[in-house]
């Protein structure tokens, strides 16, 4: 399951070399408790870290062109510390540099994939994670994660995730984690699916078509 955990700079430790492209912070803080309601563990970078080493940079989870690299990506007793540098000479990498340092681009996001066996369910519908089997890319973004709905379709393969959905949970994990979905928004379409598979089921299939054709509105519109 791909998954994008973002954290506001502010909330970061965020610190930029204002005469260099190079910055620090922490880019996942553990213990705490997310607007997901999601908690990440000590340790749960660890495994990923030494398998696949260092992750990616982009801006705002677009995987096209890098505009950076990270020289350091390593857990503390606090979070994800990382350090990084801008590409020097990249336009993208230049416009960045100049939000961070206006302060108007204000948040750091994680992304990779969990998979069943990395969480298990917390309270209030969120999850205790303890393990991120792949940290891809970590990306300087605009918004937090539950103030964005929008579905990066050039960076989620729906085939192999929708494969591991199994219950209308999991059907609500991957619209938050994949499709970057509010947790109100991921709620309200779950709602919506769970409604439609009980339509099917009692051999409605008019309204079952209809409710189809809203959920796949309500996608559409968030998407634009």
């Amino acid at each position: 399951m791909l998954i994008k955990k973002t954290l506001p700079l502010g909330e970061t430790e965020f610190k930029f070399a204002e005469d260099s492209g190079q910055f620090k912070g922490y880019a996942s803080v553990f213990g705490g408790v997310d607007s997901y309601q999601d908690t990440i563990l000590k340790g749960a970078y660890l495994d990923t870290l030494k398998q696949h080493g260092l992750p990616k940079m982009f801006y705002n989870h677009v995987w096209d062109m890098p505009i950076g690299k990270y020289t350091l990506v390593d857990e503390d007793s606090k979070g994800l510390w990382v350090e990084g540098e801008l590409t020097p000479g990249h336009s993208r990498a230049s416009d960045v540099r100049a939000s961070m340092l206006h302060k108007t681009l204000d948040g750091l996001s994680v992304g990779g994939r969990l998979r069943k066996g990395d969480y298990k369910d917390g309270n209030d519908g969120g999850r205790i994670i303890h393990k991120w089997s792949l940290l891809k890319e970590i990306s300087p973004v605009v918004f937090p994660a539950d103030e964005s709905a929008r579905i990066d379709l050039d960076s989620v393969k729906f085939d192999e995730e929708m494969a591991v959905i199994e219950t209308i949970r999991d059907f609500e994990y991957f619209l938050r984690d994949a499709g970057n979905f509010s947790k109100g928004a991921a709620q309200a379409l779950t709602a919506r699916a769970k409604a439609l598979f009980t339509l099917r089921d009692a051999g409605d299939i008019d309204e079952a078509k209809r409710a189809e054709g809203e959920i796949i509105a309500r996608i559409t519109r968030i998407c634009q």
